[in-house]
C-alpha cells in the first residue's frame, strides 16, 4: 500500500538503474516493513538542474547535485516510529546499494496517510476497515 515517488536528476541514471531505484524501494518494504512484493507503486520523475534544488550540506551532509535525490513515501497512517525508522534505513541502503550514490545523497519524507484513503482499484477502499495484515 505504500506509494513512492522519486524525484532524480535528469540524465544521471540509465534505464537500467532507474529500474534498479524501483526494486530498491520496492525491497525496502519487504526487509523493512515486511509488506508483500507485488504491493508495489512508484513513480520515478526526473528534473533538471532547474527543477530540483536541494542544498548540498543541510544538516551537515555532502551531497552530490548530480546525483541528490528526493524520496517520498505515503505509509499507512498506523506505522509507529520504529517502522518509519526500519523503512528509511531500508531504503538509503538498497538505493546506495542498487546505484552507487552516497547515502547523504537520498532525502527522505516519510507522509502517514490514514488507510481509508487508499484504493487499489475499482474505486475501492480495500483497508478501510482496519490495518492490513501486513
Amino acid at each position: 500500500m505504500p506509494v513512492f515517488k522519486a524525484h532524480i536528476p535528469a540524465g544521471r541514471f540509465s534505464s537500467e538503474q532507474k529500474r534498479a531505484i524501483a526494486d530498491a524501494l520496492n525491497q525496502s518494504l519487504v526487509q523493512g516493513l515486511g509488506i508483500p512484493e507485488r504491493d508495489r507503486f512508484i513513480i520515478l520523475s526526473e528534473h533538471g538542474p532547474d527543477e530540483l534544488f536541494i542544498d548540498p550540506t543541510f544538516m551537515d551532509m555532502k551531497r552530490d547535485p548530480a546525483s541528490a535525490m528526493i524520496i517520498t513515501v505515503l505509509v499507512g497512517a498506523h506505522r509507529p516510529i520504529e517502522d518509519k525508522q526500519k523503512l528509511a534505513a531500508a531504503i538509503n541502503r538498497l538505493v546506495v546499494e542498487a546505484v552507487d550514490v552516497s547515502p547523504d545523497d537520498i532525502f527522505i519524507a516519510i507522509i502517514p496517510v490514514p488507510n481509508e484513503n487508499f484504493s487499489f482499484g475499482k474505486g475501492e477502499l480495500q483497508v478501510a476497515d482496519g490495518v492490513p495484515r501486513w
